[in-house]
Protein backbone atom coordinates (compact mmCIF):
# COMPACT_ATOMS: atom_id res chain seq x y z
CA UNK A 1 0.00 0.00 0.00
CA UNK A 2 1.35 3.39 -0.98
CA UNK A 3 2.07 5.66 1.93
CA UNK A 4 3.24 9.26 1.99
CA UNK A 5 4.63 11.55 4.63
CA UNK A 6 4.46 15.20 3.67
CA UNK A 7 6.54 17.80 5.48
CA UNK A 8 7.98 21.27 5.15
CA UNK A 9 4.88 23.37 5.59
CA UNK A 10 4.61 26.31 7.92
CA UNK A 11 3.64 29.94 8.33
CA UNK A 12 5.23 32.37 5.89
CA UNK A 13 4.61 35.93 4.81
CA UNK A 14 3.36 36.71 1.33
CA UNK A 15 6.27 36.71 -1.09
CA UNK A 16 8.14 34.10 0.89
CA UNK A 17 9.18 30.57 0.00
CA UNK A 18 8.77 27.06 1.32
CA UNK A 19 10.00 23.68 0.16
CA UNK A 20 7.69 20.74 0.72
CA UNK A 21 8.88 17.14 0.83
CA UNK A 22 6.94 13.97 0.13
CA UNK A 23 8.53 10.77 1.44
CA UNK A 24 6.95 7.72 -0.18
CA UNK A 25 6.93 4.03 0.71
CA UNK A 26 5.09 0.84 -0.11
CA UNK A 27 5.46 0.94 -3.88
CA UNK A 28 8.06 1.22 -6.64
CA UNK A 29 8.41 4.98 -6.45
CA UNK A 30 10.60 5.35 -9.52
CA UNK A 31 8.00 3.71 -11.76
CA UNK A 32 5.20 6.19 -11.11
CA UNK A 33 4.37 9.81 -11.68
CA UNK A 34 3.83 11.81 -8.51
CA UNK A 35 1.34 14.59 -7.97
CA UNK A 36 1.02 17.39 -5.44
CA UNK A 37 -2.46 18.47 -4.40
CA UNK A 38 -3.90 21.02 -2.01
CA UNK A 39 -7.12 21.74 -0.21
CA UNK A 40 -7.91 25.18 1.10
CA UNK A 41 -10.53 25.72 3.82
CA UNK A 42 -14.02 25.46 2.36
CA UNK A 43 -12.76 24.55 -1.09
CA UNK A 44 -12.39 21.36 -3.08
CA UNK A 45 -9.02 19.69 -3.31
CA UNK A 46 -7.14 20.68 -6.45
CA UNK A 47 -4.17 19.27 -8.31
CA UNK A 48 -1.20 21.62 -8.11
CA UNK A 49 1.58 19.88 -10.01
CA UNK A 50 2.75 16.54 -11.38
CA UNK A 51 6.05 15.04 -12.40
CA UNK A 52 6.58 11.99 -14.58
CA UNK A 53 8.38 8.91 -13.34
CA UNK A 54 11.76 9.23 -15.02
CA UNK A 55 11.95 11.75 -17.87
CA UNK A 56 11.38 14.94 -15.93
CA UNK A 57 8.16 16.04 -17.55
CA UNK A 58 6.19 18.37 -15.31
CA UNK A 59 2.85 20.09 -15.26
CA UNK A 60 1.39 22.89 -13.18
CA UNK A 61 -1.93 24.43 -12.38
CA UNK A 62 -2.25 27.89 -13.91
CA UNK A 63 -2.49 29.39 -10.44
CA UNK A 64 1.04 28.28 -9.52
CA UNK A 65 2.81 28.25 -12.87
CA UNK A 66 6.04 30.20 -12.74
CA UNK A 67 6.11 30.19 -8.93
CA UNK A 68 6.20 26.49 -7.97
CA UNK A 69 8.68 23.85 -9.09
CA UNK A 70 8.17 20.12 -8.67
CA UNK A 71 11.10 17.71 -8.55
CA UNK A 72 11.95 14.22 -7.35
CA UNK A 73 14.82 12.06 -6.20
CA UNK A 74 14.00 8.47 -7.07
CA UNK A 75 16.97 7.17 -5.08
CA UNK A 76 15.40 8.68 -1.96
CA UNK A 77 11.77 7.86 -2.80
CA UNK A 78 11.05 11.54 -2.29
CA UNK A 79 9.32 14.28 -4.24
CA UNK A 80 9.55 18.00 -3.59
CA UNK A 81 7.57 21.14 -4.24
CA UNK A 82 9.53 24.37 -4.17
CA UNK A 83 7.09 27.21 -3.65
CA UNK A 84 8.24 30.78 -4.27
CA UNK A 85 6.43 34.11 -4.31
CA UNK A 86 3.76 32.66 -2.06
CA UNK A 87 0.37 34.32 -1.90
CA UNK A 88 -2.34 34.17 0.77
CA UNK A 89 -4.45 32.13 -1.65
CA UNK A 90 -1.81 29.39 -1.53
CA UNK A 91 -2.88 28.70 2.05
CA UNK A 92 -3.98 25.06 2.16
CA UNK A 93 -3.11 21.57 3.31
CA UNK A 94 -0.78 20.05 0.75
CA UNK A 95 -0.73 16.35 -0.08
CA UNK A 96 1.09 14.14 -2.52
CA UNK A 97 -0.15 11.05 -4.32
CA UNK A 98 0.76 8.38 -6.83
CA UNK A 99 0.13 9.36 -10.39
CA UNK A 100 -1.38 12.48 -11.83
CA UNK A 101 -5.06 11.78 -11.39
CA UNK A 102 -7.94 14.06 -10.57
CA UNK A 103 -8.31 14.47 -6.80
CA UNK A 104 -11.62 12.61 -6.64
CA UNK A 105 -9.96 9.50 -8.07
CA UNK A 106 -7.90 8.96 -4.92
CA UNK A 107 -9.33 6.81 -2.14
CA UNK A 108 -7.33 8.28 0.72
CA UNK A 109 -4.73 10.87 1.62
CA UNK A 110 -1.88 11.16 4.05
CA UNK A 111 -1.86 13.70 6.84
CA UNK A 112 -0.55 16.41 4.54
CA UNK A 113 1.38 19.50 5.53
CA UNK A 114 -0.20 22.84 6.35
CA UNK A 115 0.94 25.91 4.45
CA UNK A 116 -0.27 29.26 5.74
CA UNK A 117 0.62 32.46 3.92
CA UNK A 118 -0.07 35.71 5.73
CA UNK A 119 -0.69 38.96 3.93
Amino acid sequence: EAQFVESGGGLVQAGGSLRLSCAASGFAFGNYAIGWFRQAPGKERERVSCISSNDGRTGYADSVKGRFTISRENAKNTAYLQMNSLKPEDTAVYHCGVGCLQPHEYDSWGQGTQVTVSS
